[in-house]
């Protein structure tokens, strides 16, 4: 009986911890890599559209995005496009990759506050640190109003050194090239979803890496905050 009693007593510990972690709908991704839903391959704004009402947007309203959106948006950024060879929706310079894409998170449905790291193989986020991080961000972004507004900003960054061992000094312009395929990209999609981004090049780059815990030999390249205009 004793024995009944103190295993149903940490069965009721370890539940509350769980309810506590995963409140209000959101998903606890403490300890496993969360997978996005499946990319959308056919949808109703034609290319051509997109192109033609493509905008910066500086303000955004205060809805949040959800689940799929993000998932839809960060496929269009780095997302694998051809499973068998592995080749993503943005062209890269010899198949090299250098580009990474995280997004840091201040409201959205089903996903926490915080900073993601997204993985294209798996379509899926692991999460880096918690909370709503917007505040700091937009410090380090030189006080730059729409990442304040925004309910999430994709961050493109670069690790050279993929691209460097292959092409040499020619890197430089062939990963700065592929950044702005990826960054196209995602304005195009977002544009499709109804939603707005602006490109930023101007930050703080060391406190950015900094505050985004970047890997050794790995840069910060773009901000792109994003939401409904």
């Amino acid at each position: 009986m004793r024995r009944l009693l103190i295993t149903l007593l940490f069965s009721f510990v370890v539940l509350t911890i769980s309810c506590d972690a995963a409140h209000d709908g959101e998903i606890d991704m403490s300890n496993s890599n969360l997978a996005l839903p499946p990319p959308i391959l056919s949808g109703e704004t034609a290319l051509e559209q997109a192109l033609n009402k493509r905008r910066s947007v500086r303000q955004f309203s205060n809805q949040p995005l959800n689940l799929q959106e993000i998932g839809q948006l960060l496929w269009a950024t780095q997302g694998i496009s051809d499973h068998d060879r592995g080749f993503r929706t943005a062209p890269s310079a010899g198949a090299t990759y250098p580009l990474e894409v995280l997004i840091v998170v201040a409201d959205a449905k089903e996903l926490a506050p915080g900073l993601y790291r997204y993985h294209p193989q798996g379509h899926e986020l692991r999460i880096m640190k918690k909370g709503d991080l917007r505040s700091t961000f937009f410090r380090a972004a030189l006080n730059q109003s729409p990442i304040e507004s925004a309910p999430a900003t994709i961050v493109i960054t670069a690790v050279h050194e993929r691209t460097e061992t292959r092409y040499g000094g020619r890197a430089e312009r062939y990963v700065a090239m592929e950044a702005g395929h990826a960054a196209q990209n995602l304005s195009l999609q977002a544009v499709a979803l109804g939603l707005g981004t602006v490109v930023i090049g101007a930050f703080d780059d060391a406190r950015i890496a900094e505050l985004l815990a970047l890997h050794s030999g790995e840069s910060p390249l773009y901000l792109i905050p994003m939401g409904r205009p």
